[in-house]
């Protein structure tokens, strides 16, 4: 299920113009909507999207009191390199 070969964001792509390929006009996922979508869990969709760039992510690091609360927004471009593959 996993194109690992396949790179959706490259990096030395010339700039494209137009609001359809700028990253923030693009449909953005939630955890919980990928996680309904494949049947899999919120942590599973967490650890595969966690340290990818162009995912979008806020919120509070964990401490030694309290645990981390992070949002995470899925940008489609990289559902479709998982589902493609």
């Amino acid at each position: 299920m996993v194109n690992e070969n396949k790179h959706p964001l490259p990096i030395d792509a010339p700039p494209s113009k137009g609001p359809e390929r700028v990253p923030a006009f693009e449909k953005h996922y939630s955890v919980k909507e990928l996680a309904i979508l494949w049947n899999v869990s919120d942590r599973t969709i967490r650890r595969m999207f966690a340290a990818e760039p162009g995912v979008v992510e806020w919120g509070a690091d964990e401490s030694r009191s309290k645990r981390s609360y992070k949002t995470l927004r899925i940008p489609e471009v990289w559902r479709n390199a998982y589902t493609e593959g």
